[in-house]
């Protein structure tokens, strides 16, 4: 028990299979109720899909586990609808700092342009993103939340899966089209499959305790290479929702994890680190081992693996349930198309391709992240605490300092569903890449680009004067939305005004700084908010083109 959170406890109902009738089949189920697999469910739940989700517990996640919600996150949950929970109970921060024994080196701003609706990153304990998350789903008729229902036999099929399901009454079977597998590092569902999962598992261990106090410290990320309190280790140090603290403290290999988590041994690091007479609240304590590792592959025929089943980084970087939540944002639109008829199934070979291209880049900004904050050996801590020394002076060094590079989204350069530039653009948003937010107005209200884009095909075109659109051209814009894979089309103008189309004012200007745009700018958006295309001039081939390759209906 917590003293700052009261455990939900989610009722048992027996599920309609349990009574013995005829095996029923569904076109999704989802294995695995955590932040991860509750996305996945929600967001296909949104759209239209009847999705099954099983999970072997009745509460949400015991202790705070994952913390650090970036940006990019946020975004996605915004459009399955619990965003806003989520930054009201929140930390909410954009400032890291790092020190070398009791001297600051080092700070970051993970956001330093204005206009974003969203901060750089937020902090909340886990157990209330999922508390979020199961209250979204339940609001949705779609969505069968089935609780102590764990998965003890999955057998593939050519157009699915057969499951065994073990609940207080019972085993039932159940059968899927589709199967996203969503249950966590130790997937049972993996091992029933015999899949693997490759890569390092660092020989270091990490003691995590969760204290509550009150503390005037700053909304921000402090990071501690060798302090005073912890002598030739780590401290790392979070505020959360509730006047929670998480504080990481390195132990070594050799440590013994659970003599490290008894009480008699925690507090003293605590006390150590803050002084005897700050009073807390011991609240949850774990320690855990780094690991870097991924499946092959994320799509095995109708099963589909998400998260930290497909998946795993050390925790420095917060690149977990980010990664994962971006993951079931890859996945969903994809899947809707396929279930639809609208895409053939090799779409969803673009979602294990995307997916494990991201996945190798948290990996390998994971392994060195980890690297330099456990050095194994004497000339790699030298050559740390040279760096950690030099970095408060020279900005060379600050570049090397590396406590833990935070999560990014993913740049999908190199997707097969891109369609490349054949005019220059500058800036960021090549094809590939995640949507930058700017302030618009839409019909006279100040609002966000990014609550207005998602979950559907979008173009973007950039007019001087909405009013002015030739009238040949905006026949071909709303003829767009009746097409095989249909196509919003939305003016966007420094002006404003009313058209046959939705108007969105770039008041601020922000959107044609960010997106490079001038008159004729045209570009096309992925339902995940990715950019799939983008044209100086629009030509309507080259439009139904582009959407066709971002379909695999080339």
């Amino acid at each position: 028990m917590l003293s700052t959170y009261q455990y939900p406890k989610y009722e048992y109902v027996a599920p309609p299979e349990q009574t013995g009738g005829p095996v029923k089949r569904y076109p999704v189920v989802v294995v695995g109720a955590g932040p991860v697999g509750l996305a996945a469910a929600i967001e296909l739940a949104q759209s239209g899909v009847p999705v099954v989700v099983l999970d072997d517990d009745d509460t949400v996640s015991v202790g705070s586990r994952g913390v650090c919600y970036a940006k990019r996150a946020l975004e996605v949950l915004d459009r399955i609808g619990v965003g806003d929970d989520c930054v009201a109970k929140g930390v909410s921060w954009n400032v890291g700092r790092t020190f070398f024994r009791e001297e600051e080196v080092y700070n970051f701003n993970l956001l330093p342009q204005p206009d974003h609706k969203r901060p750089g990153m937020i902090n909340l304990q886990q157990y209330y993103l999922e508390e979020y998350e199961i209250r979204r789903a339940r609001e949705l008729p779609n969505v069968d939340l089935r609780f102590r229902s764990k998965v003890v036999s999955v057998q593939p099929e050519g157009r699915g899966a057969a499951l065994q399901v073990e609940t207080p009454d019972g085993i039932y079977q159940i059968e899927t089209d589709w199967l996203i597998v969503a249950d966590g590092a130790r997937s049972s569902v993996r091992h029933m499959l015999g899949l693997e999962i490759d890569g390092k598992i660092f020989m270091d261990r990490f003691l995590i305790a969760d204290v509550v106090m009150k503390a005037d410290f700053p909304a921000e990320r402090w990071f501690w290479f060798d302090p005073p309190f912890h002598p030739g280790q780590s401290v790392l140090l979070h505020r959360q929702a509730d006047n929670v603290f998480r504080i990481d403290f390195q132990l070594g290999w050799q440590a013994d994890p659970e003599e490290e988590k008894k009480p008699e041994k925690v507090i003293p690091r605590i006390k150590a680190m803050l002084g005897d007479d700050r009073e807390f609240e011991l609240e949850w304590v774990s320690v855990y081992t780094f690991q870097c590792r991924r499946m092959q592959q994320f799509r095995h025929g109708r099963v589909l693996f998400v998260g930290d089943a497909a998946h795993q980084v050390s925790p420095f970087g917060a690149r977990g349930a980010n990664s994962g939540i971006q993951d079931t944002d890859n996945l969903c639109w994809k899947l809707k198309l396929v279930i639809d008829g609208k895409a053939p199934e090799s779409l969803l070979d673009t979602y294990s391709d995307e997916r494990v291209f991201a996945a190798d880049e948290n990996i390998l900004n994971s392994t060195r992240s980890t690297d330099f904050i456990t050095p194994k050996s004497k000339t790699s801590l030298t050559f740390r605490n040279a760096v950690l020394a030099l970095a408060s002076e020279h900005a060379f060094a600050r570049a090397l300092v590396n406590s833990g590079r935070l999560s990014v989204p993913a740049y999908l350069t190199e997707s097969t569903l891109n369609t490349p530039d054949s005019t220059a653009f500058a800036g960021d948003m090549v094809p590939g890449a995640p949507m930058d937010d700017a302030p618009i107005r839409v019909d006279g209200v100040n609002d966000w680009l990014l609550d207005h884009v998602g979950q559907r095909f979008m173009a973007l075109a950039y007019v001087a004067d909405p009013a002015a659109v030739d009238p040949a051209r905006m026949a071909i814009f709303k003829s767009l939305a009746n097409a095989p894979v249909p196509v919003e089309v939305v003016l966007v103008s420094p002006r404003g005004g009313s058209a046959e189309l939705p108007v969105f004012e770039d008041y601020a200007g922000r959107f044609a700084e960010r997106f490079d745009a001038r008159p004729g700018t045209l570009y096309l958006i992925r339902p995940d908010q990715h950019v799939a295309a983008r044209w100086r001039e629009f030509d309507a081939d080259r439009l139904r083109a582009a959407v066709a390759r971002a379909t695999c209906n080339a």
